[in-house]
């Protein structure tokens, strides 16, 4: 796969193990909202930058189910497991004000409000209670820390200009250094 493949697609989840013999499978979904899934039905989806048809979709709690055109058995599904599903960036679903991407927020700077820029968004962890920023520091003498995206310390996401502004609470700076 190509980088400019990589950026013209959005992961919306993993498959996690074939479903049945009819050549279903599991899916963990990695977007917030997985009924975003029965949107998808008739589309063309990636899995690993091959292009499939998805033929049916249903929901188990927080698992999503999938049948693709031509993946008629439990091993061809079985072959899948592991693999990444994708989708072209146009059928992404809009954002709310306020909602970035993931992807889109990996690699901005992060300033404290001071304008010190003490490192990069690495990862981004989704947790019951909020995101969590893993940041790359900008020392290579520091080791990697997480900051909380609250509204406390996240003071401004800026895509344009490639930079988070933050307000380290107490305690965050022994994290930074």
């Amino acid at each position: 796969m190509t980088g400019k493949f990589e950026e013209t697609v959005f992961e919306i989840g993993k498959i996690t193990k074939a479903q049945g013999i009819r050549g279903e499978f599991r899916v963990l979904p990695t977007t917030d909202d997985p009924s975003r899934f029965s949107l998808l039905v008739g589309e063309n989806i990636f899995i690993d930058g091959t292009v499939h048809k998805l033929e049916k979709f249903r929901q188990q709690k927080s698992i999503v189910i999938l049948k693709l055109e031509k993946i008629d058995d439990r091993n061809a599904a079985e072959a899948l497991t592991g693999k990444k599903l994708t989708i072209p960036a146009e059928k992404a679903l809009p954002l709310e004000d306020g909602e970035f991407y993931v992807r889109d927020l990996k690699g901005l700077c992060v300033e404290t409000l001071d304008g010190e820029r003490i490192g990069t968004v690495e990862d981004i962890l989704h947790t019951n209670a909020n995101d969590v920023y893993v940041i790359k520091p900008a020392s290579p003498d520091s080791k990697a820390f997480m900051i909380p995206a609250v509204k406390d310390v996240v003071r401004d996401i800026n895509i344009k200009d490639g930079k988070i502004t933050v307000q380290l609470l107490d305690g965050m700076r022994e994290l930074t250094t």
